[in-house]
């Protein structure tokens, strides 16, 4: 990659009030950082979007004009995210992170699991598994649940694990209308109401995918590359 810095930055003392040729350098480098977000899921790829910000040049599975259903037929969660991320790299041979999120609830013996998405059916109906949810739990008061994301990234050709975790509990009727999925049931510990009802910027403060999504963006900015005048 290269990147055109003006030579003044080359040459200016690094002393207050004048430019840090290291600090500017490396700041333009992360900004260039081009990386593939392997989702066509418009929510996720917006929270996601929001939560690593201008950092990184973020491309959504359509702007690279792939538009086909990746397969996820793996056991776990880790497994879907790896296949995700390898099949988006083996295609176009670009960095790229997969995600898979799973509800796991207790009384379901963790269901739904890695089967969130199609819980109800390959339709991917957020209302449908909602209501398959609340009917299989019913009336119980063992309502313990966690959403817990694993990413998946492929940065220069090396695989990486990065994992969030929120506990929480299903409440017994929906309430909200932001977010996606499970959200309007979901209430994370510690707070009296669901992700549905909160907005984007006090959901990615304590969600799970912000979590591991904030490891994610830690990780990338440790992996800059180093500046001088041979990578700008």
């Amino acid at each position: 990659m290269h990147v055109t810095i003006p030579k003044v930055a080359y040459y200016t003392v690094r002393s207050k009030g004048k430019i840090n040729f290291e600090y500017f350098c490396r700041q333009i480098l992360i900004i260039a950082m081009q990386i593939v977000f392997a989702s066509n899921n418009s929510y996720k790829v917006r929270e996601i979007r929001h939560i690593l910000g201008e950092s990184f040049s973020l491309l959504s599975l359509a702007d690279i004009s792939m538009e086909e259903d990746i397969p996820e037929n793996e056991p776990a969660l880790e497994g879907n995210a790896l296949a995700k991320a390898r099949y988006i790299f083996n295609a176009t041979g670009l960095n790229v992170f997969a995600d898979d999120t799973g509800l796991e609830i207790d009384a379901l013996g963790g269901l739904p699991g890695v089967n969130s998405a199609r819980f109800a059916g390959a339709e991917k109906s957020f209302d449908a598994n909602i209501e398959k949810v609340l009917a299989m739990l019913g009336d119980t008061e063992k309502r313990n649940a966690r959403f817990r994301t694993v990413i998946a990234l492929i940065l220069n050709g090396k695989e990486h694990l990065f994992e969030g975790i929120i506990n929480g509990t299903i409440i017994k009727e929906r309430r909200g209308t932001a977010g996606f999925g499970y959200d309007p049931v979901f209430v994370p510990e510690g707070k009296n109401i669901t992700f549905a009802e909160m907005n984007l910027d006090e959901k990615n403060t304590i969600s799970h995918r912000a979590r591991a999504f904030e490891k994610l963006r830690e990780f990338l900015r440790s992996n800059v590359p180093p500046c001088n005048k041979d990578t700008v």
